[in-house]
């Protein structure tokens, strides 16, 4: 741990920025960005964030752009070290079989951290959805076309409160291998390796996204079937045998969810970061023993919506346009980074 913790302090406090680290990790950046455009899955990740938040943080991707990489100088780089290094809202988790009165002298380092305000952006709200539309980026002879279908929603992270719930109504739409979803278009129709949706989100923003990899062939026909389950579920809601289901699946999940170290830290972290209460897990296991039917039908109606919702389709357009075409949506045509073609 001593040599670990010696290398962490050279790297934090004394970076050696060389031009030539710094050209051999360009070229790899911009090498990275050629595979990813041979990749469906890799292509409707980066585009998805684009189309549902613009051109603000939000929307950009962790990878940056070939534009901004080609750009980008050891100057740059140099600037954003002395301009963003802080200790003010830092926090270190650790977990492992050491004390605290241990590690804290090893950790004085840190002290040395510059004590500055950093003003950090915050990120627009997306415009509100005022209709359905599919946008379509072409990869040709692509075997699948990836799809991502959702919006961003507004939904904020909250450990307790809605966020928490909508986690537990999704469990049986396409959280779980036995949800409608991934029944529905890998176990009934063939047409996946798996289906799956979520509600994601953090301090800033929140999005619902159904995503899978389907058969190209079977491109429409998914699209019709996504559409129907969400509308469905949105509709009639979950079935009683679906809650309890539910309710046992998650105990017994959740009971195995902080045994590791890594878990451990993870979990700290998250209340570090969202200023959660220590008794945040009995509040949740108490909400989810509690839950009802009215309560879950409730939530799928308010924030499950097919009416004004972003496809996303990444696949062989010669194979999948024509039948888009008779949903009647305005198709948008984008390249590899989210742009308009």
């Amino acid at each position: 741990m001593a040599a670990t913790l010696e290398l962490l302090e050279e790297k934090l406090l004394h970076p050696n920025f060389t031009q030539d680290a710094f050209t051999r990790i360009q070229k790899q950046a911009l090498e990275g960005f050629k595979q990813r455009k041979s990749q469906p899955a890799s292509i409707a990740t980066t585009v998805y964030d684009k189309i549902n938040y613009g051109n603000t943080i939000l929307g950009m991707s962790d990878n940056g752009t070939e534009l901004t990489i080609k750009n980008l100088t050891l100057k740059d780089v140099e600037d954003f070290y002395s301009g963003n290094l802080t200790s003010q809202d830092a926090k270190v988790v650790i977990a492992g079989d050491i004390k605290e009165n241990e590690i804290l002298p090893k950790l004085a380092f840190l002290n040395s951290l510059p004590n500055k305000k950093i003003a950090v952006e915050k990120p627009a709200k997306p415009a509100p959805l005022t209709k359905t539309v599919i946008y379509l980026v072409d990869v040709p002879k692509a075997a699948q076309t990836e799809f991502r279908v959702g919006s961003a929603n507004g939904l904020l992270y909250d450990a307790t409160g809605e966020y928490y719930k909508l986690g537990l109504a999704n469990y049986v739409l396409g959280g779980d291998f036995n949800s409608r979803l991934n029944i529905n278009l890998r176990e009934d129709k063939g047409w996946t390796y798996g289906a799956r949706s979520s509600f994601q989100s953090d301090k800033y923003s929140g999005k619902f996204t159904f995503s899978s990899g389907i058969r190209a062939d079977a491109t429409d026909s998914a699209l019709t079937e996504v559409i129907r389950e969400i509308k469905n579920y949105a509709a009639a809601g979950i079935t009683p045998q679906e809650i309890s289901f539910m309710k046992s699946a998650l105990v017994q999940r959740d009971a195995l969810a902080y045994e590791t170290g890594a878990q451990k830290a993870s979990f700290i972290g998250r209340m570090l970061e969202y200023n959660l209460p220590a008794n945040f897990v009995e509040t949740q296991n108490k909400i989810l023993k509690g839950i009802t039917k009215p309560e879950i039908d409730a939530l799928v109606k308010k924030w499950l919506n097919t009416d004004k919702v972003n496809i996303l389709l990444v696949g062989d357009k010669a194979k999948i346009l024509p039948g888009l075409q008779k949903f009647g949506y305005e198709i948008i045509e984008l390249d590899a980074d989210g742009n308009r073609k």
